[in-house]
């Protein structure tokens, strides 16, 4: 038996460092890297078995055509050099009809791999095909950080261990982020409180010291309430505001009297005594650490609330003292020079970009010149995971649009496929990552050889390339060549020098922070610019979510559940069986609807409709019901609660909006 290291592909803060065990061609286990400074030796119980996906007896081994309707599962097996004829040829008398923009990849983060998760953007760019904005995930998020912090590096995560005060804000970190529960831990021991701030009483509400339930996408209200509770009561730090703030002041005068907590109970639905007693811990505090996740960001107001929350350290002085700080998204991506496999220049100019938020509308917009006539999906599930899925299903039965689906097992979106290409497991090719939860880095090789005929992203579009006639020595080369570039690059990506003999041979790789880094501000003016006169407003202040417009009677809360991840891991029967969709409702809803636990019930919008079972909680609040888990279609009657989610997208950068939905519900 060898053992040999590697990193968590999957879309996860965390990264994990990973031992890995095998005997010839097969993974018998895997385990946690005791050596990772970060992940420490844990796994997710997902990972905890991750030998289970590598060789789980559903994988994809051989190209598959489609010889039956779409979405029926009907395919023939046929060999890479029949499907790689079969696409081009395609894409050919495509090209020749309609033009390059005809034909739209699709992709996010079903590996985050720096070079697989990029593999297929020069190709596209070379090919004139229309450009993806990938913007799924949190973009407002960063956004609102970036807004008043600029390129400053966010706070590691190993600072907490040393904070008094933790807030736990729109992150469910049991099940998305459970390492950074290490620090906590470590911080708890010295006496620090941990506060949770979320829609719902979560697994790690539970785990807090106090919960705070705000209603959904009214978190920008809450944070200008406890910084008016903080400026009133004198928990703010004057001498580090005029030594490395910009534009408190006009905050305080011009936006800070209209929150009253008062105020803000009214829009957030928390009771006034506890912003009260919230304000004054953290402003009490000697070293409050905010560990900000995505949730919050989900809304049509989701860069202006990341922008007020990310005012908070800055008004108390937080990032002066060691464990003080705010982590939205860690930046070690920017440890690697990510042009040298996206080659942004190759792009052609004035090339058509569609939003991945948008897949739907543009599948079925019959108005779309030129009409989109294939669609090529890699590292994604858009059938199940794309907004307003009963339009993205209809444009995927299409009879006139080539599909082609490059994936390790049958998902919803592969059956909709006209030719599905199987893919490699992390395990199974090469690739280096970085983590966005911290500033662990580490390459990670094949540990074994390909299951079946898969191959990886980087080879898959290698062989495109040559078929279409892409004359480019950059596919040419080999993963194992692109890591070594990549590993060569952080001279000049990252301040300081990294070990890139210890990144080589596989092992985690911590990245070196300047010693000043929390007080090193990367923005125009050197501060940290409350008030920012690039942005509209300049000024920060609360603006109401979409839904606000919405006529549907309960708020759906949509979260997710630590047995998967998006809908990664759904291919896992011990993690899926025996699943039911299930609806958390109110017991006093309940009542009014005359509804009982276990009852099946109809959730609508208008954009769709989902069966759920109902299950009565006081988890949740009065007016709000809750799903957790982005569960494959074939595992649920009607769809999942992407059934219900729309496209409209965020405030700024054109961020998802999956949690700002309203809907109406009916007994079955």
């Amino acid at each position: 038996m060898e053992i040999k290291k590697s990193a968590c592909p999957y879309d996860c803060p965390d990264c994990c460092g990973l031992l890995v065990y095998t005997e010839g061609d097969e993974v018998i286990k895997v385990k946690g890297d005791p050596g990772h400074s970060y992940t420490r030796g844990t796994l997710c119980p997902k990972m905890a078995r991750y030998e289970r996906t590598v060789h789980a007896p559903a994988r994809l081994t051989t190209p598959l055509r489609r010889s039956g309707p779409k979405g029926s599962s009907a395919f023939t097996p046929i060999s890479w050099s029949t499907a790689i004829e079969t696409i081009t040829s395609q894409w050919k008398d495509i090209i020749r009809q309609y033009g390059a923009e005809a034909i739209l990849p699709y992709s996010y983060a079903g590996t985050m791999g720096t070079i697989q998760y990029s593999a297929g953007h020069s190709f596209f760019y070379q090919l004139g095909a229309t450009s993806l904005d990938r913007t799924i995930c949190a973009p407002a998020k960063s956004r609102g950080y970036r807004d008043v912090m600029g390129g400053t590096l966010p706070t590691a995560p190993q600072e907490a261990a040393n904070s008094d005060f933790i807030i736990l804000w729109s992150i469910s970190m049991l099940a998305t982020g459970i390492h950074f529960r290490h620090d906590v831990e470590l911080a708890r021991q010295n006496g620090a409180k941990v506060w949770c701030i979320d829609t719902y009483e979560t697994p790690t509400a539970r785990y807090a010291d106090h919960f705070t339930c705000v209603k959904p996408g009214t978190d920008g209200a809450l944070a200008l309430g406890l910084m008016h509770i903080l400026n009133r009561d004198g928990l703010i730090d004057e001498a580090f505001i005029q030594q490395y703030v910009e534009g408190w002041e006009d905050l305080r005068d011009q936006v800070l009297p209209r929150y009253t907590p008062t105020a803000v109970a009214a829009i957030t639905e928390i009771p006034e005594e506890n912003i009260e007693s919230l304000a004054k811990a953290f402003g009490r505090a000697h070293a409050p650490f905010i560990r900000l996740g995505s949730g919050q960001s989900r809304y049509g107001n989701g860069a202006m609330t990341s922008r007020l929350i990310t005012c908070l350290p800055a008004i108390v002085g937080a990032y002066a003292h060691v464990g003080g700080g705010l982590l939205t998204s860690a930046s070690g991506s920017h440890a690697f020079d990510k042009d040298i496999i996206r080659r942004p220049e190759k792009e052609q100019a004035g090339a058509r970009h569609i939003n991945m938020i948008k897949l739907g509308q543009a599948l079925t917009d019959e108005k779309l010149a030129p009409p989109i006539k294939s669609l090529y999906v890699y590292s994604s599930n858009p059938a199940c995971t794309a907004p307003e899925q009963a339009l993205v299903q209809q444009g995927l039965l299409r009879e006139d649009l080539f599909t082609v689906v490059h994936e390790r097992f049958m998902t919803d979106t592969a059956r909709y496929a006209d030719i599905i290409l199987p893919a490699t497991t992390s395990l199974e090719h090469d690739d280096i990552y970085y983590s966005y939860g911290h500033y662990t880095i580490q390459r990670g090789d094949a540990v074994i050889p390909p299951i079946g005929q898969s191959k990886s992203n980087w080879q898959v579009f290698s062989l495109l390339a040559k078929a279409m006639g892409i004359d480019d020595d950059f596919f040419r080369q080999t993963e194992a060549a692109l890591i070594e570039k990549f590993i060569t690059s952080t001279d000049t990506a990252w301040p300081l020098p990294v070990d890139k003999g210890k990144l080589a041979s596989g092992e985690p790789v911590d990245l070196p922070l300047p010693d000043n880094y929390k007080l090193d501000f990367k923005t125009p003016s050197g501060k940290i610019e409350i008030k920012n006169f690039a942005c509209k407003p300049a000024l920060p202040d609360y603006r109401p979510p979409h839904y606000a417009n919405d006529t549907e009677e309960f708020l759906l809360i949509n979260a997710p559940d630590p047995r998967i991840l998006d809908s990664s891991f759904n291919e896992r029967p011990e993690l899926t069986r025996g699943h039911v969709m299930e609806l958390l409702m109110h017991p006093d809803d309940a009542a009014r609807l005359k509804l009982c636990d276990g009852d099946a019930v109809l959730v609508s919008n208008a954009q769709g409709s989902a069966q759920f079972t109902l299950a009565l909680s006081t988890r949740t609040a009065p007016g709000r019901v809750v799903s957790e888990g982005v569960w494959w279609n074939t595992l649920t009657k009607t769809g999942n609660t992407n059934q219900l989610t729309h496209a409209r997208t965020t405030d700024k950068d054109g961020g998802s909006t999956f949690y700002d939905v309203k809907v109406n519900i009916v007994k079955l």
